[in-house]
């Protein structure tokens, strides 16, 4: 399995490893781009059947060509084979264009500068991001199976793919780190976590609205990317990288959790809120309507006006505020690890079945 330590799709692959043990499955996860930190390497290192590997191989979106690309394809594939890999589940699936792997590939749609692109701009997309998006393309075409975080995600991948097929919906999970009550903050505050640094998180607005609330409005998370992009965001008392320990410190306090994303496939940090019994603001978007409609107080992202007032609300309330980490928590229940591996390891096992592999198949290098 690929990963990369910059985002979500790391506690997604440590989740899923973990889950998938208790099916009998052995993971090599391979990282790519920026190497974990300490806290993520001894996380990684309490997964039981988990194998780290750090082979200092560019991610997609931070290569800075297609040749790069490929040549960390082909190192994927070439450790397929000295593992005895059955299967190949790529986080990265631009990493199966134009390579063929040794085994049948499962990749994972859990975004891409397409869909990126789509939502956040307009107009044709700058060559930078089209041959990116040509390699996820490609890559698509060559999994026999893929599958998307959210249903609302699968069906805008296949539209802007032009897929046959909608990716195979699977709901994330995640490991609960949060879920001891310790009682709400003696000051009520908002939090919200995630990369600062993406637009589509779009901390700018949450960044705007705190500017009209006298509570604080605290941020989780790194404000500079691995790809050179950065953030000012003069309203908000931003915490940098959190670990998994510390950032459930903050969960159990119970503050209101804020996420007014505009591009957000998932959201894994507002299921981390939900699982400590957090209130939900969060932006209405198809992917959070899907998951939360009905445990979250929903705004337009592109209002700060009434996010700030649906803060406070939230915030100035404490019944309503009860109610709603009430209703979050019993949401979460949905999305467990348990049930994102069962849906996996059902996938793989089809895979593995429809598969006609030949005896030896070639590896390109």
């Amino acid at each position: 399995m690929t990963a990369d330590a910059v985002g979500g799709i790391w506690s997604y692959a440590l989740d899923l490893a973990r889950g998938l043990a208790a099916h009998g499955v052995e993971t090599v996860l391979m990282v790519l781009g920026p190497p974990p930190a300490a806290d993520q390497e001894a996380a990684a290192a309490a997964v039981s059947e988990l194998r780290l590997l750090t082979p200092s191989l560019p991610l997609d979106w931070l290569a800075e060509g297609p040749e790069a690309v490929r040549a960390a394809g082909c190192a994927v594939a070439r450790m397929a084979v000295e593992c005895g890999a059955s299967l190949v589940h790529l986080n990265n699936p631009a990493l199966a264009a134009g390579v063929q792997f040794p085994v049948p590939v499962v990749g994972a749609c859990h975004s891409c500068v397409a869909t990126w692109w789509k939502t956040m701009r307009s107009g044709p997309m700058p060559a930078e991001f089209a041959w990116r998006s040509d390699l996820v393309s490609r890559g698509y075409a060559a999994a026999a199976a893929l599958v998307a975080p959210s249903a609302a995600f699968a069906a805008e991948t296949a539209e802007t793919y032009h897929l046959l097929a909608r990716p195979l919906t699977v709901h994330n999970g995640r490991h609960a780190t949060a879920t001891a009550a310790s009682g709400d903050a003696a000051v009520a505050f908002a939090f919200t976590a995630g990369r600062l640094w993406d637009e589509g998180k779009n901390l700018i607005a949450l960044d705007r609205a705190a500017a009209r609330l006298s509570l604080p409005v605290l941020a989780a998370g790194p404000t500079e990317g691995p790809n050179g992009a950065r953030i000012d965001l003069p309203h908000l008392k931003t915490l940098g990288r959190l670990s998994e320990a510390a950032m459930a410190a903050w969960l159990r306090r119970h503050p209101v959790f804020v996420s007014v994303a505009r591009y957000e496939p998932f959201g894994l940090a507002v299921l981390e809120a939900a699982q400590a019994g957090c209130a939900l603001v969060l932006s209405d978007i198809p992917s959070f309507r899907e998951l939360w409609d009905g445990a979250a107080e929903f705004v337009s992202p592109e209002d700060e006006m009434a996010v700030a007032d649906a803060i406070r609300r939230m915030l100035c309330e404490r019944g309503r505020r009860a109610r709603f980490g009430v209703a979050a928590r019993e949401r979460a229940r949905r999305y467990s690890v348990e049930a994102m591996a069962a849906d996996v390891f059902r996938i793989y096992r089809r895979v593995l079945r429809n598969a006609v592999t030949p005896a030896e198949r070639e590896v390109v290098v």
